[in-house]
């Protein structure tokens, strides 16, 4: 039997464990050019709850009952695959919140253990690390001496905007919220600097960390902190839309007058990683390289078992977790 955790009901603002259900099914057999995998463990991102509200985003929303999506690494037990065997261990994007799944297409990829572990490939060198890497090389557009802002910056995704900034030879500046995170940013991450959303003076310490403006801002939260960079914006500066967590609850913030676009020459930019999925393997190439040698790296907030999937998802929308969010099952 496989357990999965389905959605119960469609939430209003922040989700509440009752949302959700677990649910018991018959393991489903693979077809054609798909596997039947035993997941080990799965990993949590803000956008499961853009697809939890009855309207579309990027992608259709779930239906009440649907697996919950997210992203898993497992074992393959059954393969009708030409490429995978049983035992191969491999990354889907759309595992869902469960136990088992069957997989293949694109999102599906077989795992070098011996470059990363196991947990990684859901983190660095996962969907986290590639939408880092296609989000600031691809859009961003990255150049020596560049000032790049990073909101969430001690998140799964801000944590390697930073550094992959840095490796590109630009100075990384981030806003994460309260002392601890700012702390791992600039300690764990290497930021040059790493401004306290929540500090009272916050848009004062904003100014003074980015002396010479900002580049590219790299947009994960939206809000307040969105509002504040928006003012310091070069010419030309490139603004990378990746999240816009602080919205996804239904809670929308006043954005900013859009008038700078026009006389700033500004690029905006939106992405969705699923478009970029042909990039995948030079990004292992080149983000398993730096990962071997130490120079990126990323936290992780660990918990165990199904039963604190949900708990810990609320968790990471309401800020509570550091680094990426797994569930080791």
């Amino acid at each position: 039997m496989n357990r999965r955790i389905v959605l119960a009901r469609r939430p209003v603002g922040m989700p509440r464990p009752e949302d959700f259900a677990v649910s018991e099914a018959e393991l489903p057999e693979p077809g054609d050019g798909q596997v039947l995998l035993r997941h080990s463990w799965l990993g949590l991102a803000p956008a499961a709850r853009l697809r939890m509200g009855e309207e579309a985003s990027y992608t259709r929303p779930m239906a009440i009952g649907d697996v919950v999506y997210g992203q898993a690494v497992g074992t393959v037990l059954k393969s009708r695959h030409p490429e995978l065997r049983e035992g191969d261990m491999v990354v889907t994007i759309s595992g869902g919140w469960q136990e088992h799944s069957v997989a293949g297409g694109s999102g599906l990829s077989r795992i070098d253990l011996s470059i990363a572990p196991a947990a990684a490939w859901l983190g660095a060198l996962g969907t986290s690390g590639m939408t880092a890497y296609v989000g600031l090389l691809d859009h961003g557009r990255p150049r020596p001496g560049d000032t790049v802002l990073v909101s969430a910056a001690s998140g799964a995704v801000g944590c390697m905007v930073g550094q992959l900034a840095r490796l590109k030879g630009c100075r990384a500046i981030g806003i994460a919220g309260g002392p601890v995170k700012c702390e791992l940013a600039r300690d764990l991450y290497g930021f040059d600097a790493c401004v306290d959303y929540r500090a009272p003076d916050f848009a004062e310490q904003l100014v003074a960390a980015c002396p010479d403006g900002v580049d590219i801002l790299f947009e994960n939260v939206g809000g307040a902190g969105r509002d504040a960079a928006w003012a310091l914006l070069n010419q030309r500066a490139r603004v990378v839309v990746c999240g816009l967590i602080s919205e996804y609850n239904g809670e929308h913030a006043s954005g900013p007058s859009w008038f700078p676009i026009l006389f700033k020459r500004l690029s905006l930019s939106g992405f969705i990683l699923s478009d970029h999925l042909d990039r995948r393997p030079e990004f292992v190439r080149e983000m398993g390289a730096w990962y071997a040698a130490g120079q990126v790296r990323m936290k992780e907030d660990v918990r165990h078992g199904l039963a604190q999937v949900v708990p810990s998802f609320i968790d990471m929308l309401g800020g509570a977790n550091v680094g990426k969010t797994l569930i080791s099952l």
